[in-house]
């Protein structure tokens, strides 16, 4: 299982390049279920690749001039306070709730990539008026990814496009400096109470850097509207498949964490959806 393990988390690499989010959201199905890894374990690994892989992802971005730095510093900064608050909560929740709202960010995820962010347009330059929009967004979004281990691409580029001004290609690039910002501060707030398995951690970690490197480059020569969409769909499946997981083998036991998966999938749905909305409008 490693090898395929390996694979995937090149495939996760290059959807990160790529987009600037949306293949992190596979890094803790991808340990859980190929790995065998559990699943809070999982989240603290995930929150180390997504943020190693960020980086590196952002280098060939800044070379080019693309990352919009203040932005994306004070975004960060927010964020890396969520992050960490919700790395330390996140240990202590039941491993099915932690599932299940992650299954919640999957399907979200998905339904942000399938539809059309083309009609994302920034409303005007960045302004200080914008500012503590920015910042609480960037509390909560952090707080989502300290929780459950997954970037939230989807969700810091149409925050950068809408409250930040950003153009969608300066968006996606700093988008990456915000998501290895947030990971860190995740990481850190788990590392307090969670052991990470370094001899699987860093090998997923390089070859997900290798695809990422691999996604930057094929940025901008593909067709990545259509190619996003079809990405989409998996992680939608993928999502489904995850929540059918929390379902406990026998009555007893884990239907108490099923309602509080539930409202958290139908509200990350309903988050996405009134973005897209918003968006069009």
């Amino acid at each position: 299982m490693l090898a395929l393990t390996i694979a995937a988390a090149v495939v996760i690499g290059l959807t990160l390049g790529l987009f600037g989010g949306g293949g992190s959201i596979l890094t803790v199905p991808v340990l859980t279920y190929l790995a065998g890894v559990p699943a809070k374990q999982a989240i603290a690994i995930s929150l180390f690749v997504v943020a190693v892989t960020s980086a590196v992802s952002a280098v060939g971005h800044a070379r080019a001039g693309r990352i919009r730095w203040r932005t994306g510093l004070v975004f960060g900064a927010a964020g890396m306070a969520g992050a960490y608050g919700g790395g330390l909560i996140g240990p202590h929740l039941p491993e099915a709730l932690l599932m299940g709202g992650f299954a919640a960010m999957m399907l979200a995820t998905a339904v942000a990539m399938i539809g059309d962010r083309r009609a994302s347009r920034p409303t005007s330059e960045p302004g200080e008026s914008r500012v503590p929009r920015v910042i609480a967004e960037g509390v909560v979004v952090g707080l989502v990814t300290g929780l459950v281990g997954a970037g939230g691409g989807f969700l810091v580029v149409p925050a950068l496009v809408l409250l930040g001004g950003l153009p969608m290609g300066a968006a996606v690039a700093t988008s990456l400096v915000v998501i290895a910002m947030k990971s860190l501060a995740g990481l850190a707030g788990y590392l307090q109470s969670t052991a990470i398995d370094w001899s699987l951690a860093l090998p997923v970690t390089a070859a997900a850097v290798v695809g990422g490197l691999a996604g930057g480059a094929l940025a901008g020569r593909i067709d990545a509207d259509r190619l996003r969409k079809a990405f989409g769909w998996f992680v939608l499946a993928m999502g489904g498949f995850v929540l059918v997981q929390q379902l406990p083998p026998g009555l007893p036991g884990g239907w108490s964490a099923l309602p509080a998966c539930a409202a958290l999938a139908v509200a990350a749905l309903g988050l996405a959806l009134w973005r897209r909305h918003r968006a069009a409008s």
